[in-house]
């Protein structure tokens, strides 16, 4: 089974999906349809099309086509946890550092669908936050995990291993994987980082400090980050620009690798340094 999951936001009337579709199954496949970002009842869908919950799928998945930007393969990303399905990205958003193809290229797919393909696998994080010293969350990030004030500066201590590498006052602060590191990581300053190594990047957002500047630190540390307290100022903690929740002051939240990997397919069309100056100059 391959799945295919559209953004219909993006793939209006999911016509490209149609197309990959009639394009596998011509090939003896057997494809299945998920959309990202949409129910089944939406009125974005078609409904001459059957539509299944990735999450339901992905056991029996081969192949992850996901079309759309890097926001639609982050979430299909999080649907597939934990099955290690290969995933490959048509894009159609405004950057698409994650996705392999552009829409022209929907042909390669098939290569794709064939095996036919290196993996590359992305690293995780795991994503604790406690108050009280009560665990109150969990989740993993493919991407990044962001601690932010709602237009308020919060007050921020970083630690590695229980040693603090920084304190500052400002908008916030980034926990980047390698992948996440072309996304709001790069926007607040931070490295450009090859998407198959392991390290943990930590960004600070608009800090009130003239040394205020980008770690990147080796995959085996474990990185707290402590908030002090907020009295009126609010903030939210963001993982993968999906998962939102309120923070309070003297939260902290505790981020180390994971030992799950996200695995896309890479057929060589182009590699990431081909990629990157594209997508940057």
């Amino acid at each position: 089974m391959i799945a295919i999951c559209p953004n219909p936001f993006r793939d209006k009337g999911c016509e490209l999906s149609r197309r990959v579709a009639a394009l596998l199954e011509e090939n003896g496949f057997e494809t299945c349809f998920c959309p990202v970002f949409a129910d089944e009842g939406d009125e974005v869908l078609p409904q001459e099309l059957s539509f299944r919950a990735l999450s339901d799928v992905a056991a029996s998945c081969t192949l992850i086509v996901v079309i759309g930007g890097d926001g639609t393969i982050l979430h299909a990303a999080r649907q597939i946890t934990p099955h290690p399905v290969p995933v490959i990205g048509i894009n159609l958003g405004s950057k698409g550092f994650m996705a392999n193809l552009e829409p022209e290229e929907y042909a390669y797919v098939l290569q794709a669908a064939r095996g036919e393909y290196t993996l590359s696998r992305r690293m995780k994080l795991d994503v604790r936050l406690y108050r009280a010293g009560v665990e109150i969350c969990r989740d993993q990030a493919l991407n990044d995990v962001v601690m932010h004030g709602y237009g308020d500066c919060i007050k921020i201590t970083a630690l590695c291993n229980s040693k603090r590498i920084t304190a500052f006052s400002g908008d916030g602060i980034i926990l980047s994987t390698p992948t996440g590191s072309t996304g709001y990581s790069m926007s607040a300053g931070g490295p450009i980082v090859e998407p198959d190594a392991e390290a943990l990047i930590i960004s600070p957002i608009c800090a009130h400090m003239m040394s205020s500047r980008s770690f990147v630190l080796g995959a085996d540390n474990v990185i707290t980050v402590e908030m002090e307290k907020q009295h009126d100022r609010r903030a939210y903690l963001s993982v993968d620009g999906t998962s939102v929740m309120d923070l309070a002051g003297g939260d902290r939240l505790v981020v180390r690798r994971s030992e799950s990997y996200t695995h896309m397919a890479d057929i060589g069309l182009r590699n990431f340094y081909d990629i990157a100056f594209e997508k940057l100059r």
